[in-house]
């Protein structure tokens, strides 16, 4: 056997061990000018394997490890498919391009004593994510769902601002309330099924003697899981948490955390319980439809009114989240391609983003609005990235945002619901009105105090901020490589094979 086929034996747990090896190394050496390089090559080893698993999955279509050489019913399985190894593939390499902005930003952000504990929280949050993606038992997902949720608290509460400390207090009750809500819903199918990995439940639920115990096993999960990805209503939590968290946590949280919980109900939704389960008068659909129009429209219209820009972008993520579970609403493969290319895109995009405003922060000291005016005259690399990733938001053509967003407006045409297209076309068109007003603020308005006295961003900061706005572009030009992925995402979900 070559060394390379033993590697992609183990490439599944090589994702999550390296993130979670590098988190313990930089805690145990605890110097801030070492902690980062190690975060970085941990980074870069955990997404090098999640690279090579693509090309393991296209091949072989299913990768399955077996924590210890157990048996599915008796141990852990990390189970990789077409699905997930896309979630993997953004997860790595979003953390990956973080790190690399980080160190910058989060020496001026973080008190030095205090730095290498915020790498190992990334890495840790990293690993956290991942696991939820990789596992293929219900339990295991809390577990990691758990330790992604914890280190996450301690990250935004890091912030130097004191409101940090509440934000992450907040986050905290509410991801306290969804883990248990999650568990709850777990133990329940395990009492119907007598297993927790996913594969054998699904053989198992046709011989589940009452329907009642699913029923309520699915709510108090999706219930859960729209806790952890901030699903309107359940968004209270988001705003705060992004807006005061240290930016490179912000990028972080932003780009990958709510798209894992994202797939999460996805999985649940189409590979356990079926995306059309009725449930008395009310359908699954329906009510995913209609909270996913609820924060496409609510949540863009709260964004117009905000006058912190990391306030703005976060509600702004929320609406983009509606995006995303509007597709897996339609359950078609258009819908389903163009919430899986949304979650690659608004990665990119938001990443993007909150990365121009962490260099703002840098060089101005404050996120607010008005303080941003005429900044495009005097960092113009960032201001020229941060109006990409806004474009991209609204979905304006040529940018990846605009993909996406076509895939949904088929689904939806697809699925005989033409009105659907109507309001996304109409939501987008709020998105115009907010960002619209913060290039207005940027570009032309006369500079302020804040803006005379700033210069461009450091390159460690500015080369990754411009990769993932020259993304957004790049595959609003030519998706073919994300549409693939996405769309053998959604084949593999609607029961076929990619």
């Amino acid at each position: 056997m070559s060394f390379l086929a033993a590697i992609d034996q183990h490439l599944p747990v090589i994702v999550v061990l390296a993130p979670l090896l590098g988190a313990v190394l930089v805690a145990l050496v605890r110097v801030e000018i070492a902690s980062w390089p190690i975060a970085v090559l941990a980074a870069l080893i955990s997404a090098a394997a999640a690279f090579r698993l693509v090309f393991v999955v296209e091949q072989l279509g299913v990768v399955s490890y077996r924590l210890g050489g157990f048996a599915p019913e008796l141990g852990i399985e990390y189970r990789v498919d077409a699905v997930n190894v896309l979630i993997l593939l953004v997860v790595t390499a979003v953390s990956l391009v973080t790190l690399l902005y980080a160190r910058q930003s989060v020496a001026a952000e973080i008190d030095g004593g205090r730095v290498p504990w915020f790498y190992a929280m990334m890495l840790v949050a990293m690993a956290g994510l991942l696991g939820m993606a990789i596992t293929g038992d219900a339990f295991n997902a809390f577990v990691f769902l758990e330790i992604s949720s914890l280190s996450t608290y301690t990250l935004i509460a890091l912030g130097r601002d004191r409101r940090a400390l509440v934000a992450a207090y907040q986050y905290l009750i509410v991801g306290t309330i969804g883990a248990t809500f999650y568990v709850i819903g777990v133990g329940l199918l395990y009492l119907a099924t007598g297993t927790l990995n996913l594969a054998l439940i699904v053989e198992r639920l046709p011989d589940v003697v009452s329907p009642r115990a699913l029923i309520a096993a699915e709510a108090f999960i999706l219930v859960g899981i729209a806790l952890k990805l901030a699903l309107f209503p359940l968004h209270a939590w988001l705003p705060n948490a992004y807006g005061y968290a240290p930016s490179a946590a912000t990028v972080l949280l932003a780009s990958t955390a709510t798209k894992v919980a994202v797939y999460l109900m996805a999985r649940f939704l189409f590979g356990v319980f079926g995306i059309h389960v009725e449930i008395g008068p009310v359908s699954v659909t329906g009510v995913l439809i209609l909270l996913s129009l609820a924060a496409m429209f609510v949540a863009s219209l709260a964004a117009v009114f905000q006058r912190d820009v990391k306030r703005l972008l976060a509600f702004s993520s929320v609406a983009q989240i509606g995006y995303i579970t509007l597709g897996l609403a339609l359950a078609n493969p258009a819908g389903l391609t163009g919430a899986f290319l949304h979650i690659v895109n608004h990665a990119l995009m938001k990443g993007a983003a909150f990365m121009a405003i962490g260099a703002v922060l840098l060089r101005c000291g404050s996120s607010r609005l008005d303080d941003l005016a005429g900044i495009g005259r005097t960092m113009p690399a960032t201001a020229v990235a941060l109006t990409i990733a806004g474009l991209g938001l609204i979905g304006v053509p040529g940018t990846s945002g605009f993909v996406s967003k076509w895939y949904l407006v088929l689904g939806a045409f697809d699925d005989g619901k033409g009105w659907l297209a109507f309001m996304i076309v109409a939501s987008s068109v709020i998105a115009v009105l907010y960002v619209g007003r913060l290039l207005e603020v940027v570009w032309f308005r006369e500079p302020g105090k804040a803006a005379l006295a700033a210069s461009e961003a450091p390159l460690s900061m500015l080369l990754p901020t411009l990769l993932l706005a020259g993304l957004t572009i790049f595959f609003g030009i030519d998706a073919e490589m994300p549409a693939r992925l996405a769309g053998a995402a959604a084949t593999v979900l609607l029961g076929g094979h990619p």
